[in-house]
């Protein structure tokens, strides 16, 4: 009985004092479980939250959006900003929802959306929370789910799948798309805040060893259909899905329209570390030796702002005229 009663003091302890006998009788299993749905759920408080080195203003579609870059190089767009963009879209009361990522934005949670997020979009939407550079803790959203978001609202959209009160927001993305067709996302993020001198500035060296891993990873699909759909649009190509990909004249495009707009020197350094064999082949694709923490991350944030100047372009010449201006070589 002694015992019995030492645990449940020690399991009042462990929750703070503050449940008294009832709660205590639950145990440190109940404790550990609530501890990690606060360490997992939307809007958990980290100890540490990253800090904003650059803050500014950038203007997509109208819309004058608060951008920061994080002492990590993450570029986010603040909550109120990125709700702001999408018309300031709200919950709908008595909306049905599907089961997603705890960690998804409310405004992706609409069960008749959920056919049109893919399973990347929901592990990589969760919001982030940061210390602004006037000490102050604020959330955002990474600057490349806008594109991303946008999609989503388009395609349903073009589905004839919205509700009366999400149409607004597919208009806005409208908007939105068409302001990211002049300038990509990330670049935005980079000159309203000032951190594209400071990117300049790197030594190519320190620019390499954040891109370039230091041996192969997984293969992991990180091209998505989309690149290749719309490049096959905009050359007035039959698309078919399962040859797209060997096309010589399609990895020369990926080339150009990726990795030598990545980063410095990144490109060579990715076919030196990976030469061809006799045959012309290559033994692993490019990205499977960018890093985790800023060459993959990066190439997919590149990857999304080309995406949507190609949705926004109606022929060839005119993407690429928004290409040489947005995301230059």
């Amino acid at each position: 009985m002694a015992d019995e009663q030492e645990t449940l003091t020690l399991a009042a302890v462990e929750l703070g004092r503050k449940g008294g006998k009832k709660t205590a009788e639950r145990g440190p299993k109940y404790y550990a479980e609530i501890q990690a749905k606060r360490e997992t759920r939307a809007g958990g408080r980290p100890k540490n939250p990253p800090k904003a080195i650059y803050e500014g203003q950038l203007t997509v579609g109208g819309v004058v959006i608060p951008c920061a870059v994080l002492e990590d190089g993450t570029r986010l767009l603040t909550q109120s900003g990125f709700m702001q963009a999408l018309g300031r879209a709200r919950q709908a009361k008595g909306r049905q929802y599907y089961d997603a990522d705890v960690n998804m934005p409310a405004f992706l949670t609409a069960k008749n959306l959920k056919p049109f997020i893919s399973k990347e979009l929901e592990v990589t939407s969760s919001q982030i929370e940061f210390i602004t550079m006037k000490g102050i803790r604020a959330f955002g959203y990474p600057a490349d789910l806008l594109p991303k978001v946008c999609d989503v609202f388009w395609d349903a959209e073009k589905a004839g799948a919205l509700t009366a009160g999400q149409k607004h927001i597919a208009e806005q993305a409208k908007l939105l798309i068409r302001g990211l067709a002049h300038v990509g996302i990330i670049a935005l993020v980079d000159e309203a805040t000032g951190y594209q001198y400071v990117r300049v500035r790197n030594a190519l060296e320190e620019i390499l060893d954040k891109f370039i891993a230091s041996e192969f990873r997984k293969w992991v699909k990180t091209f998505p259909d989309d690149f290749y759909r719309e490049m096959f649009r905009l050359r007035g190509w039959e698309f078919k899905e399962d040859t797209v990909r060997k096309t010589p004249l399609v990895g020369k495009f990926t080339l150009d329209l990726v990795y030598d707009r990545l980063a410095p020197g990144v490109r060579q350094r990715l076919q030196e570390l990976n030469p061809k064999n006799e045959r012309g082949n290559r033994k692993h694709k490019l990205f499977q030796r960018l890093t985790e923490d800023v060459g993959d991350p990066s190439l997919r944030a590149h990857l999304a702002a080309v995406i949507a100047l190609m949705k926004a372009a109606d022929d060839w010449d005119t993407f690429m005229r928004a290409m040489k201006r947005a995301l230059p070589k």
